[in-house]
């Protein structure tokens, strides 16, 4: 599973229309976007903390068989997910991705709250197909960043374009992995617990 598969299950028309722009810029955006949240799912999978509360979220997303227009897309629990993976940083990284020139007008303040639970979806379905016990997690991850997002910023060159995208946003999601008290990063442990209900 890669990234391209994430493009093939989201309404591209329906989303230029609501962000009123052309299709391949929406396109663009869907890819930046997806990165993102696997950029940020990667991150918090690194704790056995965070990637027990993904394990769980996931579990809510089993069975996603695509959207076919956002009125399949439950916006919602978009917005709680965007804010689980991103915590405090949620709306940085929305306004980084809005300022990249090839997505120049899509806001990304409302793109992923509509990106996240697809992605959740994708990656529940393709954990279950992949794998029948745990640990396959961070596999799933590193194989839709193109496998060598987590050995640094250096292997940013792995995804292609997503090395790119996650390279710029690097400390928003908790930097190369030097840090890990998540300083100017993201809380990873307490944030994604959110997702479950919080089991503190």
């Amino acid at each position: 599973m890669d990234i391209d598969e994430i493009l093939k299950q989201v309404p591209i028309g329906d989303i230029a229309q609501k962000l009123g722009v052309s299709e391949d810029v929406a396109r663009q955006a869907v890819q930046e976007g997806g990165a993102a949240l696997i950029g940020g799912l990667a991150k918090n999978a690194e704790s056995p903390e965070g990637s027990a509360a993904i394990e769980a979220a996931l579990a809510k997303h089993d069975g996603f068989s695509g959207a076919s227009s956002l009125d399949d897309v439950d916006e919602a629990d978009g917005e709680k997910i965007v804010s689980h993976v991103f915590g405090g940083n949620a709306d940085q990284v929305a306004q980084t991705l809005t300022n990249d020139q090839k997505t120049a007008g899509i806001d990304f303040g409302k793109l992923l709250p509509i990106l996240a639970p697809i992605v959740m979806g994708l990656i529940a379905n393709g954990q279950k197909g992949s794998t029948g016990g745990g640990g396959g997690l961070g596999d799933i991850l590193g194989g839709l960043l193109g496998g060598g997002q987590q050995q640094g910023q250096a292997a940013g060159t792995g995804g292609g374009g997503l090395g790119d995208i996650l390279g710029g946003l690097g400390g928003l999601l908790g930097g190369g992995g030097s840090g890990s008290s998540g300083g100017g990063g993201i809380d990873i442990g307490g944030l994604i617990g959110g997702l479950l209900g919080g089991k503190k």
